[in-house]
């Protein structure tokens, strides 16, 4: 099977479609669309891991597009809604930095060694639900604020920068240790 034509990759790729209009809506100030549109991201990545799954439609394509399409789905959003002072440059510096550094690492280690397996941590897990929770409420208080909608937004931007920093030390040292396992056993070998 062609792993473009595989569903749950197109709906990995509609995801990526949508990242200049939803920037776009943000830009021109129409919150309630990009509300709208970063909602229907969030369903096309649910429903690509779950269709993958059920229609046994697993691609290496897939393994490795899904999650590049959350981390720029997520982070050019962070930068756009910084851009409009929406989030703080604490915030966006924090996960924009943290998420280039996870994909630049996991290429060169790639390249040069053929390292793979790069599966997120419960603390990666729960920074990512924290960014989206934090995402959505930026959007929804543009043009919904009630006293709840801003109280979520300001401990899930807070709960952003704390699981940004703990999962991003987290796999600093996860990466360290799995490169110093090789070096280890030629050692003692």
């Amino acid at each position: 099977m062609n792993a473009f034509r595989a569903t749950p990759n197109q709906l990995t790729f509609l995801r990526l479609c949508i990242i200049p209009f939803l920037v776009l809506a943000v830009l021109d100030g129409r919150f309630r669309t990009a509300f709208t549109l970063f909602v229907i991201a969030g369903v096309t990545d649910g429903l690509d891991g779950l269709l993958a799954r059920v229609l046994h439609q697993r691609t290496r394509l897939g393994e490795y597009l899904d999650p590049v399409a959350d981390k720029l789905l997520l982070s050019t959003l962070f930068l756009v809604l910084h851009h409009e002072g929406f989030i703080s440059r604490r915030v966006t510096v924090l996960v924009f930095g943290r998420d280039l550094g996870i994909i630049v690492v996991a290429a060169l280690l790639y390249a040069a060694m053929g390292l793979k397996d790069f599966r997120p941590s419960i603390f990666g897990k729960a920074n990512t639900l924290a960014q989206i929770i934090a995402l959505v409420t930026v959007l929804l208080s543009r043009f919904y604020a009630p006293a709840w909608v801003l109280f979520v937004r300001h401990w899930s931007l807070n709960a952003t920068i704390a699981l940004t920093i703990i999962s991003g030390l987290q796999y600093a040292w996860q990466v360290a240790r799995r490169l110093s396992m090789p070096s280890a056993a030629a050692a003692n070998g």
